[in-house]
């Protein structure tokens, strides 16, 4: 049975967050210990390994009394391991954190829960703040999802991921994410959920997530390519009229992400 988050006085929704990861065992330490830092406390942890070689089992094992689940498995790409992410959760509210990514301090799950419960809201979304590997967390990007609206989804835009909370209940009535995306299967399901304009949601303008850069949707041209040729056939997918120019506007404004910062 799918779930709701109780707006009544002095509720407790559980957050579940769902972690993937594969040979990550040196970044995943500090996703795990960022999750345990946090002061809301109904969380329950979600990791999907796909059967990493590197030491990763070794280190959810030491961590396992704080884990609600692990699952160690091959899979058929990212989305099929967020999907069963979705499957073994049981919260309320639901969020993914990459494995080599952290919140940007203890409050944020708590913070995120009383603002989606103050608003009702159906998602709530944050930023997140980009840095290099070895630079002792100097931020080179600041991506605002405050530039995100239903509208601007024939544009390519989006809330940033990692920092996006959203009711289970959702992802479980929209059947998760299509797992014939290789790269863009995330915008994907922000079009599915956010396209017809129903869901209540609010941007709150602070930096949630920091986020190692160089991963596999930042990883260089013939990324970039596939990511925009995903996002045009995403939106195709889902009965919104766009065109390759309108995706590629949103460039110079990601450009000034990087000025700006």
């Amino acid at each position: 049975m799918s779930q709701s988050i109780s707006y009544g006085a002095g509720s407790q929704p559980t957050v579940s967050v769902v972690t993937v990861c594969y040979n990550s065992a040196s970044t995943l330490r500090r996703t795990l210990e960022s999750v345990m830092c946090q002061s809301w406390p109904h969380i329950e942890h979600v990791v999907i390994d796909g059967n990493s070689t590197d030491g990763t089992e070794d280190l959810l094992n030491e961590y396992r009394s704080h884990l609600a689940c692990i699952v160690r498995e091959p899979d058929h790409g990212i989305y099929d391991a967020m999907n069963k992410g979705i499957a073994r959760s049981t919260g309320e509210i639901l969020c993914f954190l990459n494995a080599d990514d952290t919140y940007a301090d203890d409050q944020v799950l708590e913070t995120v829960v009383r603002r989606m419960q103050m608003g009702r809201l159906d998602a709530l979304f944050g930023d997140v703040a980009f840095f290099k590997p070895g630079t002792s967390g100097r931020v080179v990007r600041r991506y605002g999802s405050h530039k995100f609206s239903p509208a601007r989804i024939p544009f390519g835009w989006m809330p940033a991921h990692p920092a996006m909370f959203m009711r289970r209940k959702i992802y479980l009535d929209l059947g998760g994410f299509r797992t014939h995306y290789r790269i863009a299967g995330d915008f994907e399901f922000v079009a599915r959920a956010f396209g017809p304009g129903t869901l209540r949601y609010e941007h709150l303008a602070r930096v949630l997530v920091m986020m190692q850069a160089g991963g596999v949707s930042t990883a260089g041209l013939h990324s970039t390519l596939l990511l925009n040729k995903e996002v045009l056939q995403a939106c195709r997918e889902n009965g919104i009229r766009t065109n390759i120019f309108k995706i590629l506007s949103k460039y110079p404004a990601k450009l000034m992400e990087l000025i700006q910062r």
